[in-house]
């Protein structure tokens, strides 16, 4: 079941926007595609080589208004909401295109505004009008959505499932100080802004270590702590949830009493606008699985974005939109699970990494397809860094990618300076993705133990690609795997 994560007075808040929306919609056709996924997943590069695609006549044979030629301009416009930051697509094309770096990650919600103007493939259509739509693209962390499930969540429920998560595994040793903190001050002790400031601090550099890219777990809500904002040093930010609390409520003016009342400003103040204002105006959502960092960094990090997924999906709206229902309400009813980096694979992984991803969010996209709306899952990359080749070893032909790995990255205790190409066999993923999930299972708690069931793999980060210049002095578009299957799948049929 999914969380209640509104009252009846934020529905009808919700529905007001909705109306809003629509009515707007009558004279500029739009639809709100949101990309989200947790850090390091791509957001930002996935939508820039989808915008760059686009406007510069990318390869995209699969998406099908492009490749039928119905398509008869693309444009950037000013984006509807003036309150909201707009994606910096120019800086972000630019580190990719001219500098070769990876553009910086997504640390709050932004914006960006394509319209396309078309001819419909239905003769009756064409009579009527030209076709026109406008893809308003948001960009949001996916910390931010780990945070939904907090609304259907009192204080003590929130400290309860955040202690249980921190005594387990190598999250024990990480949450040493601040549980040892916590358990010093107590919860019944006088309110002090001092102490509440330590615990919130300690609390935050918890989260921290258990986001560092060596052990990459993904569950760590509020999302907020690791990305403040405006909001650095605010009260709303400076809580911390309190391990073993004794029955009944909260002393007055003690500790406990603090967090809680921070807790639920938290929820008022952070988690309910970005619900309401963003997250319940989507039409199409597309969320990005970095599923190879997980498998990278063994079985307890696959085991904690797994729950991070369960958790995110769950606080999808899917179903299916009538005319009339959409005017007060809005439900996803496309929703894309994408395995990205798959040009850290040779092609022949590639329904690997898909069987990979389909099994982590299993437990969570029943719901999705039981409610009608449409779900697909698939690898792909949105800016290709690599290209295949094979190498004979030993006697045989290994299926190897090439491509610059980026300046300090090793494999096997070489360390690579940013500049040399290298041929990397990446190793073989499971044909049947349940042996990594059974290694799950047996994975012991000490995270320097080697789990002889997984598989050895070789991931390293590569820069992006050089992109030569046409005699025109235009650069070509940027490379990609499934870039178009993902248009057509998010997009195809509001083009029709």
């Amino acid at each position: 079941m999914a969380p209640i994560l509104t009252s009846f007075k934020d529905d009808a808040l919700i529905a007001l926007d909705n109306l809003a929306d629509r009515a707007a919609g009558l004279v500029t056709p739009s639809v709100r595609l949101g990309v989200t996924g947790l850090s390091r997943a791509g957001k930002t590069v996935f939508i820039s080589s989808l915008v760059h695609n686009l406007l510069n006549g990318g390869r995209l044979p699969v998406f099908e208004p492009v490749r039928s030629g119905r398509v008869s301009k693309i444009r950037l416009e000013p984006q509807p909401d003036d309150a909201v930051p707009r994606f910096q697509y120019e800086d972000h094309i630019a580190s990719l295109v001219r500098d070769r770096s990876w553009p910086d990650s997504t640390r709050a919600i932004s914006q960006l505004r394509i319209t396309l103007d078309y001819e419909s493939a239905s003769g009756w259509s064409r009579l009527l009008s030209p076709g026109r739509l406008s893809i308003d693209i948001v960009d949001y962390p996916g910390e931010w959505l780990l945070d939904l499930p907090l609304l259907s969540q009192d204080f003590r429920q929130f400290s309860d499932a955040t202690v249980q998560r921190a005594r387990t595994g190598m999250r024990a040793g990480l949450s040493r100080e601040w549980l040892g903190l916590a358990a010093t001050l107590g919860a019944a002790m006088p309110a002090d802004e001092g102490s509440a400031r330590r615990l919130a601090e300690s609390f935050t550099g918890y989260l921290k270590a258990c986001k560092e890219d060596d052990r990459s777990l993904s569950t760590l809500p509020p999302g907020r702590f690791l990305m403040p904002g405006d909001l650095e040093g605010s009260p709303a930010l400076t809580f911390s949830p309190l391990p073993d609390l004794p029955a009944g409520r909260a002393p007055k003016d003690s500790l406990w009493s603090m967090m809680e009342r921070r807790y639920e400003a938290y929820k008022t103040h952070v988690v309910k606008p970005f619900f309401r204002e963003h997250f319940a105006r989507l039409d199409r959502q597309i969320v990005l699985v970095d599923a190879l960092q997980a498998v990278n960094r063994g079985s307890e990090a696959l085991k904690d974005l797994e729950q991070a997924l369960v958790d995110v999906l769950a606080c999808f709206r899917p179903g299916v939109n009538s005319w009339l229902t959409s005017l007060v309400t809005r439900r996803i009813d496309r929703v894309l699970i994408a395995a990205t980096k798959a040009d850290h694979l040779h092609h022949e992984s590639h329904d690997r990494l898909e069987r990979i991803a389909a099994r982590l969010v299993s437990r969570a996209t029943e719901r999705i397809g039981m409610s009608g709306a449409g779900l697909e899952v698939m690898a792909l990359a949105s800016v290709r860094a690599t290209r295949e080749a094979t190498v004979e070893h030993d006697g045989h032909r290994l299926p190897v990618i090439v491509g610059t790995p980026i300046a300090g990255e090793k494999i096997n205790g070489e360390i690579f300076d940013g500049e040399r190409k290298t041929a990397i066999f990446p190793g073989d993923l499971p044909e049947d993705p349940q042996l990594l999930f059974e290694a799950v299972d047996r994975q012991p708690t000490s995270p320097s133990t080697t789990d002889p069931s997984m598989p050895e793999l070789n991931f390293v980060r590569f820069r992006p690609p050089h992109l030569e210049e046409t005699r025109g002095g235009l650069k070509l578009s940027v490379p990609h795997i499934r870039l178009d299957r993902a248009m057509q799948f998010l997009l195809g049929d509001r083009l029709a």
